[in-house]
């Protein structure tokens, strides 16, 4: 008999994990309890959240019942894991309001009615901690030796861990004995990035309690370069379509490596592993076609049906009649600029397609931008209300991946 683990294991989400076999039986024949935590550092979940959040949905969909954890405890403090420095201090208030804009998102992809998975806060037990007795239940626990060994620590030694940051791993681990104690929940999941936490809880369950407790982690998110997933030169790609519209995260999607399409088409979609390898396997301008795919199905999932077709089209339209009014990523001038004309290296800048003017110089000089499909004749070039189409609007284009339609405010 086969179980989600099968499942993860096939669409290439699982990094590592303990007790394996002992945790692939249980999966097999009892309905868990598991949980994953969110730190609500931001007003919105990412790109690289949608990752955990997927395995998430897999496991609901086996009949598990998941435990989103909101951080509003942990948060107080920030994870040193894969961080260079620490964290920025927030304060509660910001905290609530973002672990609120989670809630929100997290009840589009996670049933949570009768009793089908559960939102927490561990804040409503971190907070109120009496530090000594903490220390005497759960740090004894602990031995500095094996904390300071774990990889969420190393690569903060040389420019120094602060005590602050050093008890993140005990409050989460804490976290996990805590949801044990309170839904039997026995499974903590998240990013490989987690790993050093997550054994950490397991273990405290294990010595403290005397049960059986696991841990799984995920493959980060990555370039071919290493570098994480998820973000452009505007900053992060947003689940929040206020943040990150919808067009822009299909375009996101749309546009990445071709050597990365067949694996997030596994891990960010739900479309059967034939199909997916099928589609990996296109070769040349045929991977297109994948990465169309791609992008439709992970908006779908993301901002509904209705948004994905929108972006679909708009995409498709762009490059053939100046793209579909309201679905382009949008810049805006005062009506009476946009009349005198705005030279092209401002617009460049202002929508942030180059970085600096003497970049939009280079790239107008070597042909790299157009105005309504035709090229940039030079780097003095003006551009205004004469240009509109019939959207009352003119599209400006850097390459073929960078676009915006300019109009009147």
């Amino acid at each position: 008999m086969s179980s989600v683990y099968d499942t993860l294991v096939e669409r290439g989400f699982i990094e590592q994990c303990t007790h394996e076999k002992e945790l692939r039986e249980l999966l097999e024949k009892e309905k868990l309890t598991f949980y994953i935590g969110f730190d609500a550092t931001a007003d919105s979940l990412t790109a690289g959240h949608f990752l955990t959040v997927m395995a998430m949905m897999h496991m609901q969909r086996a009949g598990h019942r998941p435990i989103a954890l909101l951080g509003g405890g942990t948060t107080m403090i920030g994870d040193p894991s894969m961080r260079s420095e620490m964290r920025q201090m927030m304060t509660i208030e910001q905290i609530q309001h973002n672990a609120d804009c989670f809630k929100k998102q997290l009840s589009r992809f996670i049933s949570f009615d009768n009793d089908q998975a559960i939102l927490e806060n561990n804040a409503n037990w971190l907070l109120n901690l009496n530090y000594v007795n903490f220390l005497r239940d759960v740090g004894v626990h602990f031995t500095v030796n094996k904390m300071l060994a774990a990889e969420c620590y190393k690569s903060r030694m040389e420019d120094g861990l602060t005590f602050f940051e050093f008890n993140y791993m005990l409050m989460q681990s804490y976290d996990f004995l805590e949801l044990n104690r309170r839904y039997g929940c026995n499974l903590q999941l998240g990013g490989s990035d987690q790993w050093s936490n997550i054994i950490g809880g397991v273990n405290l369950i294990r010595s403290k309690e005397e049960k059986s407790a696991f841990g799984l982690t995920f493959k980060l998110l990555t370039t071919s370069d290493g570098k994480k997933m998820g973000k452009t030169q505007k900053g992060a790609v947003w689940l929040d379509p206020a943040k990150t519209s919808p067009y822009d995260f299909y375009q996101y999607w749309r546009n990445i490596e071709d050597v990365k399409v067949e694996e997030c088409l596994g891990l960010l979609t739900f479309l059967p592993m034939d199909e997916v390898r099928r589609l990996g396997a296109l070769e040349g301008a045929e991977i297109n076609k994948a990465k169309e795919v791609l992008a439709y199905e992970i908006t779908k999932i993301v901002h509904g049906e209705e948004e994905a077709q929108k972006a679909q089209a708009a995409a498709k339209a762009l490059f053939v009649s100046g793209g579909v009014a309201g679905s382009v990523p949008t810049f805006t001038y005062p009506k009476d600029k946009l009349d005198e004309g705005i030279d092209i290296i401002s617009i460049l800048v202002d929508t942030k397609l180059t970085s600096s003017r003497s970049e939009a110089r280079r790239l107008i000089d070597q042909g790299g931008v157009t105005v309504n499909d035709v090229k940039v004749p030079g780097i003095n070039s003006v551009f205004g209300s004469k240009d509109f189409n019939e959207n009352q609007a003119f599209m400006v284009k850097k390459g073929k991946k960078g676009f915006y339609q300019i109009k009147a405010d």
